[in-house]
């Protein structure tokens, strides 16, 4: 653990109060895909079948615990709640997801560290994290009216995976054999991906006016 490794935590931990705060008191997830979150789903579901089985210390088993449960509570909002579910926009939140997990699945079997189950699991989360912020972004390219809270919320989200690259480079630095390609280039596509997103941010924080992404 390292400073830039706790920055990176910290802040997808806020990410994700962010916006269980905006949905839980606000009672709207307006803006928000649930396509995207289904997809955060799968990611931690996939990542941590070891929750049980290899303790590694307390830190990580609670962080695991949150991020599962938050993720399943974010998408139990949005389906099932009577309130929140009305504000959900299914006509605009279109982007067919199966077609971002179906090649994360084959890549995961083609290209991985070891073919086992457990491997290919944690494999396949690592390419679907990627690229499971695109059905948000799309959605947000279709939204004339971003409000503060789902703007921080993927601004939050962009600036944990770019801690945690700078978290790989300190510890390629500091750590002898520190060497793991699939995590790098799965993580630097998914910071690239923020890229169009931290622009247009910093230009309505910087003039304050209302976040708006070209269509």
């Amino acid at each position: 653990m390292n400073i830039f490794r706790l920055a990176g935590d910290m802040t997808h931990l806020a990410s994700v109060l962010v916006l269980l705060l905006k949905i839980h008191t606000i009672k709207s997830c307006a803006g928000v895909s649930l396509k995207t979150q289904e997809l955060y789903a799968i990611v931690f579901t996939t990542r941590y079948l070891d929750i049980f089985t290899d303790f590694i210390s307390l830190y990580n088993t609670v962080m695991k615990l949150i991020f599962l449960g938050s993720s399943y509570s974010i998408v139990w909002y949005i389906r099932r709640h009577k309130i929140v579910r009305r504000s959900y926009d299914k006509n605009q939140d279109t982007f067919r997801h199966i077609f971002l997990i179906l090649p994360c699945v084959v890549l995961a079997l083609l290209i991985n560290e070891k073919l086992t189950f457990k491997e290919v699991m944690w494999t396949f989360s690592l390419y679907l994290e990627a690229v499971a912020i695109l059905p948000q972004l799309v959605l947000l390219q279709r939204t004339k009216n971003i409000d503060n809270l789902t703007g921080q919320y993927v601004f939050l989200l962009g600036a944990y995976r770019a801690l945690y690259i700078i978290n790989w480079v300190y510890r390629y630095f500091t750590e002898p054999h520190f060497v793991h390609w699939i995590t790098w280039i799965s993580g630097l596509v998914q910071t690239l991906l923020y890229a169009d997103f931290f622009y247009y941010y910093f230009q309505s924080w910087k003039n304050n006016r209302k976040l708006q992404l070209p269509a």
